[in-house]
């Protein structure tokens, strides 16, 4: 009978806290002068980047609204991709920018999302990264060897 309990006052505040959110985003989607945000892109190609190479990308965006803009979480669709965004507020017609980070020792294409919540009207924003990891040429990690002229290799 306890755990019956529990579980319908689990759901109950599960249904009220969702129903809450919904009613937060059609205040923020109902008010003229709250924030907005505009991204410069929402889509980052990194082309095709050699393993350990450089998986680093950054989305600036700009508060086009009239009140201040506060991201209250961004998230990616997998623990490869690692975004760090700003924590305090941003002042309408302030820029920032939101920091993304691809593991690249994970070979193959690229196809990942980050998802931005804030209290812009047009949340939630989903940005996308992509491109193709692959294996560096063996031959190109072997240094060649030199001979000056007028010397003679040695043979081992």
């Amino acid at each position: 009978m306890k755990k019956a309990l529990t579980l319908l006052t689990v759901i109950f505040f599960g249904i009220q806290l969702s129903n809450a959110q919904e009613v937060k985003q059609e205040a923020a989607e109902n008010n003229p002068n709250a924030a907005e945000i505009s991204f410069d892109k929402t889509v980052h190609d990194y082309g095709t980047l050699y393993v350990g190479g450089d998986g680093n990308c950054e989305f600036e965006f700009t508060n086009t609204g009239k009140e201040p803009l506060i991201l209250s979480s961004v998230r990616s669709s997998c623990g490869c991709t690692v975004p760090q965004w700003p924590r305090e507020p941003i002042l309408p017609g302030k820029k920032s920018t939101i920091k993304v980070k691809y593991d690249t020792n994970r070979m193959g294409p690229i196809n990942k999302s980050v998802t931005v919540m804030s209290n812009a009207k047009n949340t939630p924003v989903v940005l996308r990264i992509s491109g193709n990891i692959i294996k560096k040429n063996e031959e190109s990690l072997i240094p060649e060897k030199t001979v000056s002229p007028g010397t003679t290799p040695v043979a081992k």
